[in-house]
């Protein structure tokens, strides 16, 4: 899916993606690679995951803490916050909104004449 010429689009959306996910359960890097790839976002490299789980951390919107595994090394969690939440919720306002507006103009698409 992700491709050059959208991926500054799939980085915003990857993000709302990604506080979705982790409101349901806190999850540490490869786990949430993997739980991407469930909803077909399998070619997003791990690259692209990790700086934005940074980032997020960073503007206040996750929290993480190390764990030991049992399969190795210990793995670094993240947790959404409140800020997380907050942006959660406007996320997915504002994609239904996004998401409503394409789906009227693809529905009214006008015919092309060949």
């Amino acid at each position: 899916m992700a491709r050059d010429d959208n991926s500054q689009m799939l980085k915003g959306i990857l993000q709302g993606c990604l506080l979705i996910l982790l409101a349901r359960k806190e999850q540490y890097g490869y786990a949430i690679s993997e739980s991407l790839n469930l909803f077909g976002f399998e070619n997003v490299p791990k690259g692209t995951i990790y700086p934005l789980l940074m980032t997020m951390e960073k503007k206040g919107l996750l929290t993480s803490h190390m764990r030991p595994s049992p399969d190795g090394p210990s793995r670094k969690y993240y947790t959404i916050t409140a800020d997380g939440e907050k942006a959660r919720q406007t996320f997915i306002l504002q994609w239904h909104d996004l998401k409503s507006h394409v789906d009227q103009i693809i529905a009214n698409q006008p015919r092309l004449v060949v």
